[in-house]
């Protein structure tokens, strides 16, 4: 998929995986100043789509959950630049097919378990964003052309979310 992005040296990206048909309120406000949103599939509906690209642009993968004829437009796998991080992007880790260091990856984003998780294993950072409704996880990584930082921040739980509200 080709994004273009406003060249600069700081980007904002909003990960978000496992929306089931709902996308929170919390999301929405979250993800206002992103430059890209990322969705690590099992979207359910397209309408989840349609909001988040109101907000910035989306790069988005199919999930398991993923049916019918918008969801067959989706790939299964996405690879996309920001800045000078090449990102690829999966729903189901566990069927990763291929060596993410070997191919230049240094990120790879996937969900399908619902539990959030990041861990840097040789040089590549792996993310999940955990699920976007039960129980409500959502990421915002910061990229930076020069090398890649995350600023991984666990901004949002369900209870969080409503005590907010």
């Amino acid at each position: 998929m080709s994004i273009k992005l406003q060249n600069k040296s700081n980007y904002l990206v909003g990960v978000i995986s496992d929306t089931h048909g709902f996308l929170q309120p919390s999301a929405i406000k979250l993800f206002t100043d992103t430059d890209l949103i990322i969705h690590a599939g099992d979207i359910d509906k397209p309408a989840v789509l349609s909001s988040l690209q109101s907000i910035a642009p989306v790069v988005a993968v199919r999930g398991n959950m993923d049916k019918g004829t918008w969801a067959a437009e989706l790939a299964e796998t996405q690879v996309i630049k920001v800045g000078e991080v090449l990102v690829y992007v999966l729903h189901n880790l566990h069927i990763l097919d291929i060596n993410p260091v070997s191919a230049g990856f240094n990120a790879v984003i996937s969900d399908h378990t619902h539990k959030p998780c990041v861990v840097n294993q040789k040089g590549v950072l792996f993310l999940n964003p955990g699920s976007a409704t039960l129980p409500i996880t959502l990421q915002i990584c910061q990229y930076l052309t020069s090398e890649l930082q995350s600023v991984y921040r666990l901004l949002i739980s369900l209870a969080k979310a409503l005590a907010a509200v």
